[in-house]
């Protein structure tokens, strides 16, 4: 029996699922491969977030987080969860709060070449460049 050409098809892409303090640190990353839901991704986040730094317990997420599951989770873990959405209304760039924290994270992370597009083909390996990249600015940071 041959297999289905919808399970033997390689997916391309990944999602990457960050948390950060309020000056862009990196806490946490989680990469997926693209197939996996942002709400999927975003709850392994939180159980890491949750072993790793007990205290924390307010979180903003933009809109593609705001999931009943995910939501039931955050609750069950003792999180409050802050869903900063985009104004449909306002034409334009609008910057929102707390939302560019994250997203100014994510350009520093594209400074570095290897991490501009999808270059490596293991997820790991893929993890430990974003790790060297933004361990690379904590280090510019310190020695300022």
């Amino acid at each position: 029996m041959e297999p289905s050409p919808m399970r033997s098809r390689i997916r391309n892409g990944r999602k990457r699922h960050i948390a950060v303090d309020t000056d862009g640190r990196l806490l946490m990353v989680n990469l997926t491969t693209a197939d996996i839901s942002d709400s999927a991704g975003a709850q392994q986040v939180l159980d890491a977030i949750r072993k790793r730094w007990p205290w924390i317990k307010h979180l903003f997420a933009d809109g593609a987080y705001d999931r009943r599951k995910l939501m039931d989770k955050a609750a069950f873990k003792d999180f409050v969860v802050e869903i900063v959405k985009r104004i449909d209304a306002d034409p334009g760039f609008k910057v929102l709060p707390r939302r560019w924290v994250v997203e100014r994270t994510f350009g520093w992370m594209t400074r570095w070449r290897r991490l501009v597009r999808d270059y490596e083909k293991r997820i790991d390996v893929s993890k430990a460049m974003i790790h060297v990249a933004l361990g690379g600015l904590l280090l510019r940071r310190i020695a300022h």
